[in-house]
């Protein structure tokens, strides 16, 4: 190597912290402290956020995985970062959902031991959620409240899982209301901003078990999974069509991360509607690449499908990391490096949004060539 292209290499700043006094802030910390390693990706991470990806013209989307809401994360981080009109629209596995309507309708969940013996833990009648305790009373409780609840006459059609959360929400915050209770609920506060939350396997969890079974008795719910796609991908459209940009914040993997992810190949490969990719990319996952267990790939894999713009690879981030760990470290950040934005209420637009992606399949994509080749 020349002495000519070394100085290339060595052009970062020096590793040279301030030794930590206790008095920094959380924000403090992670720009002085966090600088090599997954450290440094969080305190990238952090700067990728803060910087780029909650600007005006940008639409974030959230995707999560892992049982984040019975950890209270919901209450502590999620919520607020909605309300701050930092995340527009949310990917969520229907666990998080069904455990976060917990704290919405006044139960309780208590924090445990990871240690203690599973089959005393059963004979007392407590669940664990690795050190999270609750009374088996709880489940019931929940499954009492949604089996009521979608008997309503609101409930007796097919929709998209975000229509469903959104009646969902609409109840859950009348229930904290009646209690005495704020912001407790993920469904609840994602009702009153207006931003849609989908689950990209409704029948995988406790709430789409209840919706089944209340199917055997001839009730008219049902999950439209085509809506699902369609209006995921017409947010992600709209939100390039305007000539603004699109964001991908990804808690964990599994299918709600690829599932926000293929709105961009849906676009490009089956609609055939001209598109580069999402443009900026944020995960924080403990998942591995080299076992094919990193759901949706990696950000330059993902290139490959069309997922990610490859001219914004760099926009790019992936923390190795609990997310339980990097949530509440990164809404921290957020909220207090940038200011908050006007929330987008995308879920009160899903319609028009919808009918304007039609359009565009029919003038510019698939539909407009078949249309072409027939006469």
């Amino acid at each position: 190597m020349s002495q000519a292209q070394k100085p290339s290499f060595l052009s970062g700043p020096r590793i040279s912290p301030p030794a930590i006094t206790g008095k920094e802030t959380a924000a403090e910390l992670v720009e002085q402290a966090f600088l090599a390693y997954n450290a440094a990706r969080l305190r990238e991470g952090a700067h990728l956020l803060a910087e780029r990806m909650l600007a005006e013209d940008v639409t974030v989307a959230l995707s999560l995985t892992g049982a984040l809401t019975p950890a209270g994360l919901g209450m502590s981080a999620i919520i607020p970062l909605m309300e701050a009109g930092f995340v527009d629209w949310i990917v969520s596995t229907g666990a998080n959902l069904y455990h976060d309507a917990h704290f919405g309708i006044g139960l309780a969940m208590h924090r445990g031991n990871w240690k203690a013996d599973d089959v005393a833990l059963r004979q007392s009648g407590v669940v664990r959620i690795y050190d999270i305790f609750f009374d088996y009373q709880v489940l019931l409780d929940t499954d009492a409240f949604f089996y009521e609840l979608i008997q309503g006459s609101e409930f007796q059609r097919p929709m998209s899982t975000a229509q469903f959360h959104f009646l969902c929400g609409k109840y859950v915050r009348a229930r904290e209301q009646t209690l005495g209770l704020e912001r407790r609920s993920l469904l609840a506060a994602a009702y009153e901003f207006g931003v849609p939350i989908y689950t990209s396997s409704p029948g995988d969890s406790s709430i789409g078990m209840t919706v089944a079974i209340k199917a055997l008795e001839g009730n008219g719910l049902a999950f439209d999974v085509n809506a699902d796609v369609n209006e995921t991908a017409a947010i992600v459209w709209d939100a390039k069509a305007q000539g603004g940009k699109s964001a991908v914040w990804v808690m964990g993997g599994g299918s709600p991360k690829n599932f926000v992810l293929q709105t961009e190949p849906y676009i490009q490969e089956v609609a055939m509607i001209a598109e580069k990719g999402h443009d900026y990319f944020l995960a924080v996952t403990d998942a591995r690449p080299d076992t094919g267990g990193l759901s949706g790939a990696t950000p330059a894999e993902a290139v490959s499908w069309g997922k990610i713009d490859p001219d914004q690879l760099a926009d790019t981030i992936v923390c190795y990391c609990d997310s339980t760990i990097a949530l509440p470290l990164l809404a921290h950040y957020a909220l207090a490096r940038h200011a908050p934005r006007s929330r987008r209420r995308l879920y009160d637009r899903r319609e028009p949004l919808v009918e304007a992606f039609r359009r565009a399949y029919f003038t510019e994509g698939r539909a407009a060539g078949a249309t072409a080749a027939k006469k």
